[in-house]
């Protein structure tokens, strides 16, 4: 299972459809305090739809209190950040490992960059653009990991592929 974290998301139509991305590709998510929301906010679950009883959800008050919980999350992470070194084209990705994403006015922390340097993931855009939408740029590092994985558990048939 994929785990996604955002840390200290702040805009609650992002999580909500990052929170739907993650159902549907059978990712949990993980939140780290401070959030700009309330996880019951109305614009979260809006954008989440009838998703959220097929997600799993976890809320952290630290990044210090995420990795206590989850020492394994150290050893196989992803950074998305658009201050990385290399793309995310770059990066093979195991089916359990942990996607981190920043708030959408400030990134992720620069010492928590800096630690995982060797592990920080640009996508590639034009050098007018500042930054993509964070729950486009989750949806996409989420797919490219479930691509090299064989997208594990979900379904690449909709019904026209059983029509005659």
């Amino acid at each position: 299972m994929l785990h996604v974290v955002l840390v200290e998301p702040e805009i609650p139509p992002n999580c909500g459809n990052i929170a739907r991305t993650c159902a549907a590709t059978g990712s949990s998510l993980h939140l780290v305090e401070p959030l700009g929301f309330d996880v019951s906010d109305r614009a979260v679950k809006r954008a989440g739809l009838d998703y959220w009883h097929l997600v799993e959800v976890t809320v952290y008050r630290s990044l210090e209190h995420l990795f206590a919980v989850h020492p394994e999350a150290a050893c196989d992470l992803w950074l998305a950040t658009t201050r990385a070194p290399g793309s995310y084209v770059q990066a093979r990705f195991s089916p359990d490992c942990w996607l981190f994403f920043g708030r959408e006015t400030a990134g992720l922390p620069l010492e928590f960059r800096e630690q995982y340097r060797d592990r920080c993931l640009r996508i590639p855009m034009a050098a007018a653009a500042r930054s993509l939408n964070l729950a486009n740029s989750a949806a996409i590092l989420i797919y490219e990991a479930l691509r090299q994985n064989g997208f594990p558990g979900l379904l690449d048939t909709g019904e026209m592929g059983n029509a005659p």
